[in-house]
């Protein structure tokens, strides 16, 4: 992996177990590896196919033994390696290029749960979504809790953040784009009825509060999941998680 050239922009960041690890080390973005650490009794070693990627970085390879390793590492699931990497993570969404006939993009409206963003993240990248926009304040990013989530999705999808989420939408708006807002209310639609196909982004809001209303203005659309149970709310992932894959369907069709 070569070093970025653009400096400011790397920020430090760890992962660990062994999919997270292969997914980082396997694929051909330009991260710099700082550090992997294995811990010297896990079933990493027995892994032939990381092990031979993490031959080709064996100048940045510790090997530490179980209690040390434990100590350092105290995480539920590390299967026994981390990996600490300086990379930029973000892309610019003004040099995108967005000229296919099929793009999507879910722009999430003030975010905080690290868990939501991370599940988020691995459903848009299984769903071949073309990246998800954020807002640059009051919004959670990507953190190292949020890339663990991911299962390796943050390095195949692209991130934005973005300082002024309306101006997003007019821009992508400028370039064709439908916007669809995934909101409770009577003026909003039922997912199964709204067309999905062509250009279009997928507006969710904060876990508390939904969509800010000036967002929710800027939508062309509205649409709901109606509830049939007895709590009349779906977690922000299992939504997103809905649309999306109704969108595959009418893709498929």
């Amino acid at each position: 992996m070569k070093r970025l050239l653009n400096k400011k922009m790397n920020n430090n960041y760890s992962i660990y177990g062994i999919n997270n690890s292969f997914n980082l080390l396997s694929n051909n973005k330009n991260f710099l590896i700082n550090k992997i650490f294995i811990d010297k009794n896990s079933k990493v070693q027995s892994n032939t196919k990381l092990m031979n990627i993490i031959e080709l970085q064996k100048n940045c390879v510790e090997y530490i033994d179980h209690n040390s390793f434990q100590k350092k590492y105290n995480y539920k699931h590390s299967q026994g390696i981390v990996i600490e990497f300086t990379g930029n993570l973000y892309s610019d969404l003004y040099s995108l290029d967005i000229s296919e006939e099929n793009i999507c993009f879910i722009i999430a409206d003030q975010l905080s749960d690290p868990q939501n963003l991370g599940q988020i993240l691995r459903t848009c990248e299984c769903a071949g979504i073309n990246g998800i926009i954020l807002p640059k304040h009051n919004s959670i990013h990507l953190t190292n809790s949020v890339l663990q989530v991911s299962q390796g999705a943050f390095m195949y999808i692209n991130v934005f953040i973005e300082t002024n989420l309306k101006s997003s939408m007019n821009y992508l708006k400028s370039k064709g784009f439908w916007i669809i807002g995934v909101e409770n209310g009577i003026e909003s639609d039922q997912w199964y009825n709204m067309d999905y196909k062509g250009k279009i982004a997928i507006v969710i809001g904060s876990e508390g509060t939904g969509i800010r209303r000036l967002i929710k203005d800027s939508c062309d659309f509205l649409t709901t999941i109606d509830m049939k149970g007895k709590i009349n709310s779906l977690n922000v992932t299992a939504a997103v998680s809905t649309i999306l894959f109704e969108r595959q369907r009418q893709l498929s069709n």
